[in-house]
């Protein structure tokens, strides 16, 4: 029988990034805990990988981007980790609430904090500038 060594936190959490440049939105929900809590940038809290995949979904959408520059950091007993990035974007669909879509073309800095639990994502709490992103779409328009 092989036996698969189980992920390190920062494999775990560069995995997730992989699977959402990759679009596979698949691979990305296989990395969550079922009771997955997601912190909103700037929004509402919202728990489990159904609510989860609603969000990307709505993501999808709106928005084509890829994170580029991904460093990751974990604590020493590997519960938690943070990522940051660069988020390189076009927005193609209105998202309520937010500036009309023409395809503008964004680059924003951005992060994250995870909790871990037995090898997958217990909470995901993404941050970023909303300002900055509506200053370029805005300008861009």
């Amino acid at each position: 029988m092989i036996r698969r060594r189980a992920m390190s936190g920062v494999e775990t959490v560069h995995g997730y990034y992989d699977a959402f440049n990759r679009g596979d939105r698949d691979a990305m929900l296989a990395l969550l805990t079922d009771d997955v809590v997601h912190d909103l940038n700037q929004g509402a809290r919202e728990t489990g990988r159904d609510a989860f995949r609603t969000f990307m979904a709505r993501m999808d959408r709106c928005y084509s981007e890829q994170l580029r520059d991904i460093v990751v950091m974990t604590s020493a007993d590997g519960a938690r980790a943070a990522a940051e990035y660069v988020v390189h974007g076009t927005y193609l669909a209105n998202d309520e609430g937010l500036p009309a879509a023409t395809g503008q073309r964004y680059v924003l800095p951005g992060g994250a904090f995870f909790e871990l639990r037995d090898g997958r994502i217990a909470r995901v709490t993404n941050y970023y500038n909303l300002g900055d992103w509506i200053e370029q779409v805005t300008r861009a328009s």
